[in-house]
């Protein structure tokens, strides 16, 4: 009884706490504003140096050289001479609002006992008051798809954006595809000192039963049975591409596999997440329109025999082969870690892309793979105001600093709680003189 009341104090403290740092959201845009004179990278590819960039109601309704604009008709102008003006950064295949703390069991809300869950939906499971959020919010990540994990099929994705009052007002898109979790065809097996890798006795038969599900799938929309099947239901876009399925796999065969299923069952779009092998098969996944999302390009190759640089290259392998991608940051404290988003495509750009192709590989490559590609992930005319500026090169971990930030033309606050202990802790050395002001 004791130990019961202990864990209850605990919690109570620890809501308390967080509910102490919830951020207010911020409220709907009033009046228009002007972002004049910066170099406004479009997120398409193109860039304008001296630019100016508009918008009203949450709305873009201005872009263009600054030469073209008249400030006096424009309620607020924000100088952004020598700033840099980005579409919000977008964060695929991310957890995010769905895991608190790794080391606390009840904080994670990632994933759901059983193994084809196609019907567990992300976006009802998502902590809008996360303090987690703020911290990706400040370096110009503005919004992302919810991920589901575990199992076979893990469940059902959303895309949200991160200022909200709790999960309704969070949506985008509230569920935008299916999450498959390819078996792994080889495991690597370690004895003395040596590495071997052997094929894993089981994927033949996770292969069939995974075809077999498809098959149920397929079946039961077609049907007009009185008689309700929740994970069946979730399935029907995949068939009429309101849905995409999206397939984690690394490996070429695996990669190869899910390909033949897509056709095999006419699924409309496919994409491959973490796409480790992918530039080796870049010819067939361009000729079947199937995407990738390129895994975090912070890390080691996986296999001894790789080149050393090849997670840096491999977002310019599939640019030279005219596959689409985008980069996404999933792997070890990858919630946290989605602030370092923008420096993924900062080394992408360092290992061959262009700047533009970098900015492009998080905003407007990753809209068009979500389906969000005519609302955001781009500064043109007509799009929701989801923008950022930085100080600096926002790609470049040493000169990000992002001043300003807008959701759907709300302006965002940027503080969060590691600002404030920075800034409790500087005041308290500052007053002990052994920190000059």
């Amino acid at each position: 009884m004791k130990s019961l009341k202990r864990l209850i104090l605990v919690l109570l403290a620890f809501a308390a706490a967080h509910l102490a740092n919830a951020q207010t959201p911020a409220p709907a845009q009033k009046g228009r504003i002007l972002l004049l004179g910066g170099t406004a990278h479009l997120g398409t590819g193109d860039k304008i140096e001296g630019a100016a960039v508009g918008f009203e109601n949450g709305i873009i309704t201005f872009v263009g050289s600054e030469k073209n604009v008249t400030p006096a008709e424009w309620d607020e102008v924000i100088d952004t001479h020598e700033k840099h003006i980005y579409p919000g950064f977008i964060a695929p295949n991310s957890q995010l609002g769905l895991m608190e703390i790794e080391a606390v069991r009840a904080t994670k809300d990632y994933a759901e006992v059983g193994t084809f869950k196609p019907h567990i939906r992300s976006a009802i499971a998502f902590n809008t008051d996360s303090e987690i959020t703020p911290t990706v919010r400040s370096n110009g990540v503005l919004m992302g798809q919810i991920t589901p994990a575990g199992g076979t099929i893990s469940g059902t994705s959303s895309i949200m954006q991160f200022d909200a009052w709790n999960w309704e007002d969070a949506i985008v898109v509230e569920g935008d595809g299916i999450h498959l979790n390819w078996p792994l065809v080889y495991h690597k097996h370690r004895q003395d000192g040596q590495v071997n890798i052997q094929k894993i006795k089981t994927y033949e038969q996770q292969l069939q039963e995974i075809q077999s599900y498809f098959q149920q799938a397929q079946a039961y929309a077609k049907l007009n049975s009185e008689t309700v099947d929740v994970r069946m239901e979730a399935m029907k876009g995949l068939w009429d591409g309101t849905l995409a399925l999206y397939v984690h796999a690394d490996d070429v065969q695996q990669i190869t596999e899910a390909v033949a299923l897509k056709k095999q069952f006419g699924i409309a779009r496919m994409v491959i997440v973490g796409g480790y092998d992918s530039h080796l098969v870049a010819d067939m996944l361009r000729d079947n329109e199937v995407a990738v999302m390129v895994r975090r390009t912070h890390t080691l190759p996986r296999y001894a025999e790789d080149d050393v640089d090849l997670p840096f290259k491999l977002p310019k392998l599939l640019e030279d082969e005219g596959v689409l991608y985008c980069l996404e940051n999933s792997g070890s404290m990858s919630e946290m870690g989605t602030r370092n988003l923008p420096f993924l495509a900062g080394t992408a750009v360092a290992y061959g892309l262009t700047y533009e192709q970098g900015v492009k590989a998080i905003t407007y490559n990753t809209a068009r793979i979500l389906g969000i590609a005519d609302r955001l992930g781009s500064i043109e005319k007509g799009k929701e105001a989801t923008l950022i500026v930085s100080d600096g090169d926002a790609l470049d971990m040493r000169t990000n600093h992002i001043s300003h930030a807008w959701i759907n033309g709300r302006t965002i606050d940027l503080d969060n709680r590691q600002e404030q202990l920075y800034r409790k802790y500087e005041s308290k050395y500052k007053r002990e003189g052994t920190l000059e002001e």
